[in-house]
């Protein structure tokens, strides 16, 4: 429980063209979020170009909740995803650059979330990933969020304990773990570090009182621990 539960209280170690070199505000950076102020989002299942045919449902699944913490409504994915099934319009690039004015008529959507994952890969204790989110009008069609992220998602664990003793006991204690629940976890730390910078919706305490928070890079690179 305490590994999937990790994700909240993720630890960010941000390389050298990270947040520090950005010195937009959310205001600036965001501005038709603070314009059009959406409410309901819907959730596109990501556009996969990995290797990974799994990262598609792992980032979907778990895409939902740190737009709900941020504030906002999100249509149920798999409720969405039924019906897009249904209608044969599951592929996300069909809808990319198309006009998503239906998507307010059928679902009630003000904006459309889409994500691409260009890569997903395991590497020591963690995972790899390059993974792009676009959030756009459904009135308008404008690029409302636009970032793209190289992470490293560290999936190691640490112990707390010192010498080798303590390096031993983490190394075997990552080696259990790292099973399909590192892919899990993988994907709820992307979701939260790439999404940690949305400005906040109507159903957050911040709302509309954090546009002079400064925003993050719209491309970075940085270690989620």
């Amino acid at each position: 429980m305490k590994r999937i539960l990790y994700f909240i209280t993720i630890t960010m170690v941000v390389s050298a063209c990270g947040t520090s070199r950005n010195a937009a505000t959310r205001a600036s950076q965001y501005a038709p979020i603070y314009e059009e102020k959406p409410i309901t989002l819907l959730v596109m299942p990501p556009i996969n170009n990995s290797a990974n045919v799994e990262a598609k449902d792992l980032l979907y699944t778990s895409i939902s909740r740190p737009l709900i913490e941020a504030g906002y409504y999100v249509i149920s994915p798999m409720l969405s995803m039924d019906i897009l099934k249904a209608e044969s319009a599951y592929d996300s690039e069909i809808f990319f650059d198309q006009n998503l004015e239906p998507f307010n008529r059928y679902f009630g959507a003000d904006a459309v979330v889409f994500s691409v994952i260009d890569s997903w890969t395991k590497k020591g204790f963690g995972i790899e990933t390059k993974i792009r989110y676009v959030i756009k009008s459904a009135y308008t069609n404008e690029i409302m969020f636009d970032r793209s992220c190289d992470l490293y998602l560290d999936l190691s664990i640490n112990s707390g304990s010192g010498g080798i003793l303590g390096a031993v006991v983490d190394l075997a204690a990552s080696a259990i773990t790292t099973a399909a629940t590192d892919h899990i976890v993988a994907a709820r730390k992307a979701n939260y570090f790439i999404l940690s910078d949305m400005p906040r919706g109507k159903y957050s305490p911040e709302y509309m009182q954090d546009q002079d928070v400064k925003a993050m890079q719209k491309e970075m690179s940085a270690v989620v621990k």
